[in-house]
């Protein structure tokens, strides 16, 4: 299992250290429920260190990776990003990733644990592409500040940060004299900024946050305001059972780019409009259900549970689960039944739940 490079500081704020997506990082700092709290009204820090990145080079990086995944590389302007899932030639879903235009490479940004699976198929489809794939996880890593307080603890570093900067854009620039590239992750609800930069210097920058006022932040935490915001994990919420109209990541979907990798299933899917079931959340009276957990409506199974988290709102604490449901039964409010426990299908996010 991968070591993150802030290991040490992670365990020096008492942190409960546990694996998460592929590597050993910090559970939490011993209140949850305060670290997210810092996530949704002030500024939370946490270590990236579980993301692995690849880069690919090569005069037909572009062509290649347009085949590849479900979003339009192509047209990407240098320094922007987007979010892609990487499909079987059956249109299952077997990743998912960022991929930004870096001018002289492509940049992959993933989850650690899917970077041997990633590497794999990568390698599968290079035949005669002049096309270089290279892991380098172990080489650039990242910390990121979420939160209402975020961009000023940032600008309190010294890191110029536009008020309006577009989600997904790559800003590169010096601090103390240590290159760093800093983008926004796409989100209506959270200001989440994330800052990548050589391991080496990982810990002098997380030293930074925490003196600048920003709240060290574990992956229990992180959880939390992902089920609360609605935003499906691969592995998780997002699996090869499902179609990837189904999943409702529609940002991750473009259906004029041409052909790629899957693409048949996804455009016929598209044009006979043959999706009965989609991605949901649900609000239950009662302790949080196991995933797997069975979605009934007067005692038919008509969807699953995903993920589930017990979250702190408005003083109170609601039991807040993701999963996937039949069209049929799927509107905001119908009210169904989740191991024997009354609950309503709500449309993430869970709005009471991450505003500030």
């Amino acid at each position: 299992m991968a070591q993150t490079p802030v290991n040490d500081r992670l365990l020096a704020a008492g942190a409960q250290m546990g694996e998460y997506c592929g590597a050993e990082t910090a559970r939490s700092f011993g209140d949850p429920k305060a670290e997210y709290q810092a996530l949704v009204s002030g500024c939370g820090v946490f270590d990236l260190g579980w993301r692995g990145k690849i880069v690919l080079t090569g005069g037909d990086r572009v062509r290649w990776a347009n085949g590849m995944v479900t979003n339009n590389i192509r047209d990407l302007k240098e320094l922007h990003g987007n979010y892609n899932f990487l499909l079987s030639a059956q249109g299952k879903i077997q990743g998912d990733l960022y991929i930004y235009n870096m001018g002289d490479h492509l940049l992959v940004d993933t989850e650690r644990g899917q970077v041997p699976k990633i590497l794999e198929l990568f390698d599968k489809y290079i035949i005669m592409d002049d096309v270089e794939v290279t892991d380098i996880s172990d080489k650039l890593t990242g910390v990121a500040v979420q939160g209402p307080k975020a961009l000023g603890v940032l600008r309190g570093l010294g890191l110029t940060i536009a008020d309006d900067v577009e989600a997904l854009v790559v800003g590169q620039m010096v601090w103390n004299g240590v290159g760093v590239s800093v983008t926004r992750m796409a989100s209506e609800i959270a200001a989440t900024y994330e800052i990548w930069l050589a391991p080496d210097n990982a810990p002098k920058l997380w030293d930074a946050l925490i003196a600048a006022g920003a709240k060290p932040v574990g992956t229990e935490a992180l959880e939390m305001f992902r089920v609360a915001a609605g935003i499906a994990k691969f592995g998780q919420d997002i699996t090869d059972k499902y179609i990837p109209q189904e999943t409702e990541q529609f940002h991750a979907l473009h259906f004029a780019k041409g052909c790629y990798l899957g693409q048949e299933i996804v455009e016929r899917v598209r044009s006979r409009g043959a999706v009965h079931r989609h991605f949901a959340g649900f609000v239950i009276d009662g302790p949080a259900p196991h995933a797997g957990a069975e979605v009934q409506v007067e005692g038919k199974r008509v969807g699953e549970i995903t993920s589930t988290r017990t979250v702190p709102v408005n003083g109170n604490e609601k039991t807040l689960a993701l999963g996937y449901i039949r069209k049929e039964s799927g509107e905001p409010g119908t009210k169904v039944q989740i191991d024997g426990m009354e609950a309503h299908v709500f449309q993430p996010p869970f709005k009471d739940a991450v505003k500030s």
